[in-house]
């Protein structure tokens, strides 16, 4: 095999969640780039311009399926449209949909806590579950989820967030235990600190930003480009021997004191 078709992802069909702006456009691009058809599943509107600006841009074909994923009929209904645009076909699953709220514990709201469960955590296994029958029944197949820092640390107001990114490395695990044997890798990707959207009133408080910042041994923040291109790396051949696993891209965050 010529080596550089490790990272090569011609002729593969992927579903990307959140793929409307951050971390999940960039992978879309990247993959698109690569040679995969993809279909993006966001709750935003303005989910088709985003689609249809990603392939004037970078060529190949990109679909979109505007639902939302905070409900079990969403996913349902999102995942059979996606399945219906790539004539039902399934090699890639990156569960990138995520969202973020802060409060202080004693206060947190339960109705926003089961929401971020909603979305960060119960849409990754069933999603994952429904792309795993596809992928089981033809021998192969690679999902990749989000996780995040707070899947190894805890922070300060996020107690939602926590569990549901803790549960996220966990699930990556119990379905990778189950399914690797039969042709189908799971893996996750953990963000750092990177500079998109959700993180800016985060970035915006200089205070906060850098108690984080100088335990940064890189001494730079995050981009969408950095985890997009270990994406890349899971999504393809080059990482085949690799599943269960938890990858942080973080700059060196977790290894400092």
């Amino acid at each position: 095999m010529d080596k550089r078709e490790l990272f090569s992802l011609e002729g593969k069909k992927a579903v990307i969640t959140g793929g409307n702006q951050g971390m999940g456009r960039t992978v879309a691009e990247y993959f698109i780039d690569y040679g995969a058809e993809v279909c993006l599943i966001d709750f935003s509107k303005e989910l088709p311009q985003t689609a249809g600006e990603i392939q004037r841009n970078n060529g190949g074909i990109v679909h979109s399926v505007v639902e939302d994923l905070s409900h079990s009929e969403g996913r349902k209904k999102g995942f059979e449209a996606a399945m219906e645009r790539l004539e039902g076909r399934l090699d890639i699953l990156v569960n990138c949909a995520g969202i973020q709220y802060l409060c202080d514990a004693a206060d947190y709201p339960f109705s926003a806590y089961r929401k971020v469960m909603d979305i960060n955590l119960d849409a990754v296994f069933e999603l994952s579950q429904m792309a795993g029958r596809i992928m089981l029944a033809q021998g192969s197949g690679k999902i990749i989820n989000f996780a995040s820092m707070t899947s190894f640390i805890a922070g300060l107001q996020v107690s939602a967030y926590t569990a549901s990114k803790g549960g996220v490395m966990q699930l990556t695990k119990a379905l990778s235990n189950e399914w690797a044997g039969r042709g189908v890798q799971v893996n996750a990707v953990a963000p750092g600190y990177i500079w998109t959207k959700m993180n800016e009133d985060f970035f915006s408080d200089k205070e906060a930003s850098w108690r984080i910042f100088r335990r940064i041994a890189m001494g730079r923040w995050g981009r969408p480009e950095d985890v997009a291109s270990v994406v890349l790396f899971l999504a393809a051949k080059a990482s085949d021997y690799m599943t269960g696993v938890t990858v942080p891209v973080d700059g060196g965050f977790l290894a400092m004191e």
